[in-house]
Parts: structure tokens; C-alpha cells; sequence
């Protein structure tokens, strides 16, 4: 690939890590278009700087945003679908050379397409963490119409503030507390990834036949997964989310939908690299 073809990436501090690349380049090769997908680095001081050269580069389609900067980026960003309000995070960022910065959310509708292809009904729901994830799961989890929300976190003041600009009462736990007996368990930190802590939970008090989703991918089965597997609860791995956002993404910055008929090969694919 030349450095003239246009190209959409993912930024993050860490970056190293993203499969990201792995997936909108297979799905590009897949249907022929000349572009590229990239990751790069950018730490939250090299934000501004990072923008500003972006929107000055013809080839520049936009940029997908992961941990730790997906509140910090809509200080940058046009928000004309509302996502600051509703959601309060962005994870996808695109523009025409020199025009705004017009930014968004996938991570919700990518986090929902696993649950709603497995029929998922349940009736409650733990949520781990209250950073910008979270932020787009919670507002997943209410448009399901989930009537019991718990939000499990470090800092209570946060995990509150999540529940109030979603509207709900919920109720906050601490990482610590006994879970409640619910149908949903999501971990929406980056406890587990590799180089982090473990997720270290008592999962005996969730229901019966209750879903544990990692949104972590790398390991793909975490403690938290494998502690999961050994209680004989139903799975939901990180490249379920991974896979449904970019897919998302990939029509935003390359306006084509992506092949999700070789979802196998691409699982394959990540797996092995």
C-alpha cells in the first residue's frame, strides 16, 4: 500500500494492541477498494495537534477512538446527531478535508448486535466501569428497555453520574460488593486485557443461565470469561463488539457495507494473529 491512499485509522493510548487494522483491511481486500485502515498513537496531550493535522490531509477519512479519549474527543468534534447529549462519548470521528470534525458513536449499536441476534431477554443487567464505554453500553442496555441497571465502580460519583444522564435510577455498587442476581454481566473496563489486572469477581450470586460479555479482545477469554465458562454461564466475547462497531465505522469512512457473511474468516483471522 502507498502512503497517497486514502485511509481512516484507529488512536488510542495504548494503540498497540488494536485489531482494528486486522479488520477493515480484510474487509477492504475483500471487496477491492483501494484504501487502508491504520493505528496510531496519540496520547491525550497530542490530541489538538493530531486533529489539526488530520483535517489539513486530503487522504484522511477519519478515525475510530479507543481508551482513553473517547469523552476527550468532543471538545473536537460537530455533534449534529446528538451523541453528547444521548450518549455522552464518541468512538468514531469522520470529515471532509478541511470541513468539521463530525463525530458519533457505533460502540452501542456494536455492543447490541450479539445480544439481539441471540434473542437476549433478560431483565437486569451489572455493568462494570463508568468510563466512555460504558457510557454507549448503558445507553444500549435502556434501549432495550432493560428495567434493572446496576453500575458497578471504583468511584460511586461516577458511576451515579452515568445513571443520571441516562435518566434512569439504577442503582451504583462497589467493586468490592456482592453482584446481584442479574441475567447480564458486562465489563466494560480494561481489567483483563493483557498487561492489566484481572477482573476478579464472585460470579455464583448471577442468575441462572445469565450472560457474561467481555468487551475486552485481547486475550479473547479473559479471567473474567474463563471464571464465566467454569460456572457454565453463556459467553459474549470482545471481538463481538470489536466486529459489530467497525462494521459500523467501515460504512461511515468507506461508504460501503461490510462483507459480514465471512465474519468466520475474519474471527479466524484475529485469533491466529
Amino acid at each position: 500500500m502507498t502512503d497517497t491512499l486514502p485511509y481512516a485509522e484507529v488512536i488510542g493510548d495504548p494503540i498497540a494492541h488494536s485489531k482494528s487494522p486486522l479488520i477493515h483491511n480484510f474487509w477492504l481486500d475483500c471487496l477491492g477498494i483501494e484504501a487502508e485502515y491504520r493505528k496510531t498513537h496519540v496520547t491525550s496531550q497530542g490530541l489538538a495537534a493530531y486533529f489539526l493535522e488530520r483535517r489539513a490531509d486530503p487522504d484522511w477519512l477519519g478515525c475510530n477512538v479507543t481508551i482513553p479519549h473517547k469523552i476527550a474527543v468532543m471538545d473536537y468534534t460537530d455533534d449534529p446527531g446528538g451523541v453528547r447529549e444521548r450518549i455522552g462519548a464518541m468512538n468514531t470521528i469522520a470529515s471532509e478535508t478541511g470541513g468539521p470534525l463530525i463525530g458519533t458513536n457505533t460502540d452501542a449499536g456494536g455492543f447490541l448486535q450479539p445480544l439481539l441476534r441471540d434473542k437476549w431477554k433478560g431483565e437486569s443487567a451489572v455493568l462494570v466501569g463508568a468510563g466512555g464505554a460504558a457510557r454507549a453500553i448503558l445507553f444500549a442496555l435502556t434501549s432495550l428497555g432493560v428495567p434493572d441497571i446496576t453500575i458497578m465502580a471504583r468511584d460511586a460519583a461516577k458511576g451515579q453520574a452515568l445513571l443520571d444522564r441516562a435518566g434512569i435510577k439504577g442503582r451504583v455498587i462497589g467493586m468490592a460488593d456482592v453482584l446481584p442476581p442479574a441475567d447480564l454481566l458486562v465489563n466494560s473496563t480494561s481489567l483483563g486485557m493483557a498487561g492489566q489486572p484481572p477482573l476478579e469477581l464472585d460470579l455464583t450470586p448471577l442468575a441462572i443461565g445469565a450472560t457474561v460479555y467481555d468487551i475486552v479482545y485481547a486475550p479473547l477469554e479473559t479471567p473474567l470469561l474463563k471464571n464465566a465458562r467454569e460456572h457454565g454461564f453463556k459467553l459474549l466475547d470482545g471481538l463481538e463488539m470489536l466486529i459489530g462497531q467497525a462494521a459500523l465505522a467501515f460504512d461511515i469512512f468507506f461508504d460501503a457495507q461490510a462483507p459480514r457473511e465471512r465474519d468466520d474468516e475474519l474471527r479466524a483471522l484475529l485469533l491466529a494473529a
